[in-house]
């Protein structure tokens, strides 16, 4: 095997900038910089979001769309999702400086300057809205430019810092995914497709406020009226109850429904929808013994729940149901 020999008597610092390589600390700081624009989407959101979205396209399509409308609502809804959160946090800059949850984003610890993120956030936006523009069609396209719009002006700049309700209008754009996949297929908005909306914006309550539990002492520094801040943990896990029958209700729904919905949809709901309620009666009665709260094992399982039921989706499209 050949191996560069080292030149003697030279640094390894001094070798790379002989050969006209960057210093490693200049590579470092390029690395830095790239991680925190990534960081700014926040990729594990818009991962979530695509979870929904893929199987619904599946579904309308009955079987793999096209592979351009695939690709394009992938790549077009993906920097949607990165757009919405690089500009919510742009937006939110002062209060992430306040929580311990957030205050390690890039604008909190000084990586990135608002200004760059602004414009990062932008132009993410305005190609996203143009890709899907260009080719899907004028429905998924203006749902794309609303929920972008929806979630920062909406959502981030008005009903977050003043309503508690804030978690339960702002699932709208959180569901939206669903939506504006069905739609880049077909061109419209189905029955079955405002099903599966409902079945992801009731399943954001539960999956939110069991977070919000856990961080309520951030909110409650940075003095944003997140429900655990300003309700009791009675009135918290109600709702928690109640938006978590909604969801298991709801995703019930969607198997009559039919359109390429079968057993192995069915089947799924039934049991995931048992495990998801079961633990959200759990962390009620957990909080009504004075135990102490788990309210992130809700969290996570409120995750696995929307991934395997919307797999199950996925999986009776391409069977047909």
């Amino acid at each position: 095997m050949i191996t560069e020999r080292p030149v003697r008597g030279r640094t390894p610092g001094e070798v790379e900038r002989a050969a006209g390589a960057p210093p490693v600390e200049a590579r470092r700081d390029r690395m830095t910089v790239l991680r925190a624009y990534l960081a700014l989407t926040k990729p594990q959101i818009v991962e979530l979001l695509l979870v929904t979205t893929v199987p619904t396209m599946m579904l309308a399509a009955g079987g793999w769309p096209d592979p351009l409308t695939f690709a394009i609502v992938l790549i077009g809804g993906g920097m949607a999702g990165g757009a919405a959160s690089a500009l919510n946090c742009y937006i939110d800059r002062d209060i992430d400086e306040l929580m311990r949850r957030t205050k390690r984003r890039p604008l909190p610890a000084h990586q990135i300057s608002p200004r760059s993120v602004l414009i990062f956030g932008l132009v993410l936006a305005v190609v996203s809205v143009v890709l899907m523009g260009a080719f899907t069609n004028w429905l998924a396209t203006a749902l794309t430019a609303a929920s972008i719009f929806y979630y920062d002006v909406v959502y981030t700049l008005w009903l977050k810092r003043r309503t508690p309700a804030n978690t339960f209008w702002g699932g709208v754009c959180g569901a939206a995914p669903v939506l504006i996949g069905w739609a880049a297929v077909t061109g419209d908005i189905s029955a079955m497709a405002w099903a599966l909306f409902a079945v992801v914006f009731f399943w954001q309550m539960p999956h939110f406020y069991a977070l919000a539990v856990k961080y309520k002492d951030d909110y409650a520094r940075a003095g944003v009226p997140m429900l655990p801040v300003v309700r009791s943990m009675k009135r918290v896990n109600l709702e928690i109850l109640v938006y978590t029958v909604l969801t298991v209700v709801t995703s019930l729904v969607v198997w009559p429904l039919g359109h390429g919905i079968g057993p192995i949809y069915g089947v799924t709901a039934i049991v995931m929808g048992a495990v998801f309620l079961a633990e959200a009666i759990r962390l009620v009665y957990r909080t009504a013994a004075g135990n102490p709260v788990k309210p992130m094992r809700l969290f996570h399982l409120s995750i696995t729940y929307l991934t395997v039921v919307f797999m199950a989706v996925a999986v009776d499209a391409l069977i047909g149901g």
